[in-house]
């Protein structure tokens, strides 16, 4: 290929018309605890909060960077392009000799050199200074968000190019650009996973390669480093449904909330972004009235948590009060019936449904000395307590109709 220069100048940096800025980044909780924080991290001055935040929080490679590299000669490389890893005998803290990617030019640098390395691996350019404009353009492009890869790429690519970060084998393969052959990646970052959605079959079985317990494997190793994937699980048998050895299936709906339980765990590239996932099921499976409400029923959790707590926690500390603030003698202060205060408000209580059980124990507090009932409460937030104590939270469910569907529902007829 020949490259022409549309942005920047021969023997020139891309940057040089492109001011930086340094800047913070910081995610908070609800309550104001800092979850995560950056300081003096570097960006073009022209960007947005939101976009120094992205890269700060999604992109920037967090650990393992050395703080001293060199380069790693090939022969048939310019030396401008050559890899580099650590450089073990001239490390600036031999405690500590990595550290994190705290400038955009870093991510910029690793992204458009290794596209450039495998370009020039592959005999993509017809000279040099093709493949130098290339690596430029790219790097001028990037910085002022002309263009932008896939997530899997800013996770990814470059980590074994750029700084000699690499892992065991995660199970990966790779077509090789010399033979054309399917090849197993003997590392994690060599031959990396840069692409961004991936379909996977599901089929009715169990453990076995293929089956269902199979896939949520495959899943795992796709959301770690930060791709998602989306799966038609129709194949699966409905609930109650005979099995060979002649008991009864658990349903599509059991296998589905294992799934969404996995994927919730994992943090998507091992950033704070959550797994991608996607559910297809057809209209024609037996449970799919129960798959299109899954997620309003675990609404309804949540509202019924969130609610539910604070009704307990208003109520359940009022009737410790009550003990507590009781004028009469000693065991009188605990006993409804010759405490009127008390009394009123386990009647409260029980118009609003607190659970019995917890009116006792409320009453055995008091009894014991405490002065406050620390009763935990929920709230709507996406990522609170409440709804990662429910499920259908993790993927992005689809149901599939046929054209028969369509036109039966057009002509309000039955479909069967």
């Amino acid at each position: 290929m020949r490259i022409n220069r549309s942005f920047t100048d021969k023997n020139e940096s891309p940057y040089k018309d492109t001011p930086f800025r340094k800047t913070s980044s910081e995610i908070k909780n609800p309550d104001g605890s800092i979850v995560f924080q950056l300081k003096d991290l570097e960006v073009p001055e022209h960007w947005s909060q939101v976009a120094a935040d992205i890269i700060a929080q999604k992109y920037f490679r967090r650990a393992g960077v050395p703080k001293k590299l060199k380069k790693i000669e090939e022969n048939d490389v310019p030396s401008w392009l050559w890899k580099h890893e650590i450089d073990t005998e001239n490390e600036a803290d031999s405690e500590n000799p990595t550290t994190s990617e705290t400038s955009s030019k870093e991510v910029f640098n690793r992204l458009a050199g290794t596209w450039t390395y495998w370009g020039w691996k592959g005999n993509y350019f017809d000279t040099e200074e093709d493949a130098k404009a290339f690596y430029d353009e790219l790097r001028f492009m990037l910085a002022n968000q002309i263009c932008a890869p896939n997530s899997p790429q800013w996770f990814n690519t470059g980590l074994h190019w750029a700084y000699g970060i690499d892992g065991p084998s995660q199970g990966h393969y790779y077509v090789d650009y010399k033979t054309h052959k399917l090849t197993k990646s003997k590392t994690s970052y060599e031959h990396p996973q840069p692409h961004a959605c991936f379909i996977q079959s599901v089929e009715d079985d169990l453990v076995n390669e293929g089956g269902i317990m199979d896939l949520w494997t495959r899943e795992a190793r796709l959301f770690k480093y930060g791709s998602g994937t989306g799966s038609n699980f129709s194949n699966i048998r409905g609930d109650s449904e005979s099995l060979s050895g002649g008991g009864k299936s658990s349903g599509l709906m059991s296998f589905l909330k294992i799934g969404d339980r996995s994927a919730g765990a994992i943090k998507s590239g091992g950033t704070t972004r959550r797994a991608a996932k996607m559910v297809v099921v057809d209209i024609d499976h037996p449970d799919i009235e129960e798959f299109i409400d899954w997620k309003v029923k675990e609404e309804t959790k949540v509202a019924a948590l969130v609610t539910g707590s604070k009704i307990c926690a208003e109520h359940l500390n009022a009737i410790l009060k009550a003990c507590l603030n009781c004028e009469g003698p000693g065991s009188d202060c605990f006993n409804p019936l010759k405490n009127p205060a008390l009394k009123k408000e386990i009647i409260l209580a029980r118009k609003m449904h607190v659970p019995e059980n917890y009116i006792k124990r409320s009453i055995q507090f008091a009894e014991q000395g405490y002065t406050s009932l620390a009763f935990e409460t929920y709230n709507t937030d996406w990522d609170s307590e409440a709804y990662l104590t429910v499920s259908g939270q993790n993927s992005n469910n689809t149901v599939r109709v046929t054209d028969e569907f369509i036109e039966a529902l057009e002509k309000d007829s039955d479909w069967e």
